[in-house]
């Protein structure tokens, strides 16, 4: 047996974590760049919480509320300049996907210490020292990753979670099943993570009647969150695979949510890997399904109508997935071939 585990994130989890946990940020610095994006923050309490945290122990902040949806390496560099310029000496993201990772772009260069606050149930960033941004010269999303922008401390709230669309649950849901999956899969799996990926696939798998009826409980977003995070730590040492390569085109060229993206091309994904894969059974048995074919039902019912693809638009994303770094976690190796017919059948019309 050979390995190498590190995960170096604080973790906090409940309700009111960050405020319980007031105490936490003056070991990270003496001023906070809070990293948000336009209103979610607000609207679901997140904010309010941090800024009460950092006023129970006197630390100043500067807000920077500019995120957009996939954020673009160029804004990046502008939002580390107000960083820079600001004075702060940590950083404080909260969000989705995309404050978390533009808290990281913006952490990286110095680095600065981050500490993550999600408020959905799916990227897992807060557990990753991967940031995912937007490249207009490539024309696709790329991953930055480098140990120094694993946040030094992660706060998990469910209640932020509360005020999440239905359509954003389902998606970022199917995000973090996708990650438990992918590094479940992947050739840089090892013992160590794997029980963390199977216990987020059953718990997320728990779900799934919630997740189809679009009605959520409170311990419902808890378990979702819950099974993140877990992923989280599963890609942060196994990373993703074939599915992620294939669904940034589709993110960057089609403006499909990221989630769904994957949930798009993920069972005949599966259906690839299951030829020369034992393991594709272990996630199905612990999801308590019969199998593949009964995973692509579920997945049709929770995304619904599906987009379409040309076949230049299969062409050319075909090329993008094939060249992506995640394909070389892929087992069995996919070939350019491959990779076009996972999305023709996904896409077929």
């Amino acid at each position: 047996m050979e390995f190498r585990y590190y995960m170096p994130v604080k973790t906090f989890f409940g309700k009111d974590c960050i405020v319980k946990n007031s105490g936490e940020f003056p070991l990270l610095g003496k001023k906070a760049f809070i990293v948000t994006g336009k209103s979610s923050a607000e609207k679901n309490g997140s904010l309010a919480d941090v800024k009460k945290a950092l006023d129970n122990v006197n630390i100043p902040y500067v807000i920077y509320n500019k995120i957009e949806p996939n954020p673009e390496v160029e804004d990046m560099r502008k939002a580390a300049v107000c960083a820079s310029e600001s004075g702060a000496d940590f950083i404080i993201g909260i969000g989705g996907g995309s404050p978390l990772d533009a808290a990281k772009a913006i952490a990286k260069n110095t680095p600065l210490p981050i500490a993550a606050i999600p408020t959905t149930a799916g990227t897992g960033s807060e557990m990753t020292p991967y940031s995912i941004l937007t490249f207009d010269k490539i024309r696709n999303k790329k991953s930055i990753s480098t140990e120094s922008i694993f946040p030094a401390a992660a706060f998990l709230d469910p209640a932020y979670t509360e005020t999440l669309s239905a359509e954003v649950t389902v998606n970022t849901a199917i995000d973090a099943l996708s990650h438990a999956i992918e590094g479940y899969l992947s050739v840089r799996s090892t013992d160590v993570v794997k029980p963390y990926a199977l216990e987020s696939i059953k718990l997320i798998g728990e779900c799934i009647p919630e997740l189809e009826k679009r009605s959520f409980k409170s311990d419902t977003r808890e378990k979702l969150l819950y099974a993140s995070m877990l992923a989280g730590i599963v890609i942060a040492h196994a990373g993703t695979t074939a599915v992620h390569a294939m669904g940034y085109p589709l993110t960057y060229h089609k403006h499909i949510d990221h989630g769904r993206a994957n949930g798009l091309v993920l069972y005949h994904y599966l259906k690839f890997v299951e030829r020369e894969s034992e393991k594709v059974k272990d996630i199905t048995d612990i999801m308590g399904i019969s199998g593949v074919d009964e995973f692509g039902e579920i997945l049709d019912r929770l995304l619904g109508v599906k987009e379409m693809l040309t076949e230049q638009e299969i062409t050319e994303f075909t090329k993008t997935a094939i060249a992506g770094k995640n394909i070389a976690n892929t087992r069995p190796q996919p070939e350019e071939s491959d990779i076009r017919k996972i999305f023709e059948d996904s896409f077929r019309r």
